[in-house]
């Protein structure tokens, strides 16, 4: 009778042992997909608030590019003297502040697009100065000339960051 309550109590616990295994898997499995809905939930939402400030920070930098386009930047920005190298420092500074306005838009952007858009600027700017090098410019009014006429020749610097910026909101949606 002794030998057959400690089979009975082993089967007892053993029952009760494999029912507390099962559980135990069970109520793991279930707290993985419920960690991982929130998680799903949680990024959705992130998704949904930061998706107007990711299209915000790309118009943004659209309308920088727009504005440092050296056809659209020469004819905002008039020398204030005849000489060239003012009227340079003026056109580069004007670049400069307009990008140190936007740079907190560079969290928003991906790395590749920030670059882009930093290169364009670079570019941009090392036009003016590769103009305002070149002989034929001795005043601030040639100096108009010489980049505007380069303009003609060959796209600007900003127009293929114009490009990426485009391509890339396209492939948000």
């Amino acid at each position: 009778m002794e030998t057959q309550r400690i089979i009975d109590l082993f089967l007892f616990a053993m029952s009760a042992l494999i029912t507390g295994i099962i559980a135990y898997y069970f109520f793991k499995e279930h707290t993985k997909n419920e960690d991982g809905r929130r998680r799903f939930l949680l990024k959705k939402d992130l998704q949904v608030n930061a998706m107007p400030l990711r299209l915000q920070a790309y118009e943004r930098m659209a309308l920088f590019l727009e504005r440092i386009t050296p056809s659209k930047l020469l004819v905002r920005t008039a020398p204030i003297s005849p000489d060239k190298g003012d009227y340079e420092a003026l056109l580069i500074q004007n670049i400069e502040q307009e990008f140190e306005h936007n740079l907190s838009q560079q969290i928003y952007v991906s790395d590749k697009c920030w670059s882009i858009i930093t290169a364009s600027k670079n570019a941009t700017i090392q036009l003016i100065r590769k103009a305002s090098l070149s002989e034929k410019t001795d005043t601030a009014n040639k100096l108009r000339e010489v980049i505007l006429t380069e303009m003609l020749e060959r796209r600007a610097p900003s127009d293929a960051a114009l490009s990426f910026i485009k391509d890339e909101v396209a492939d948000m949606w």
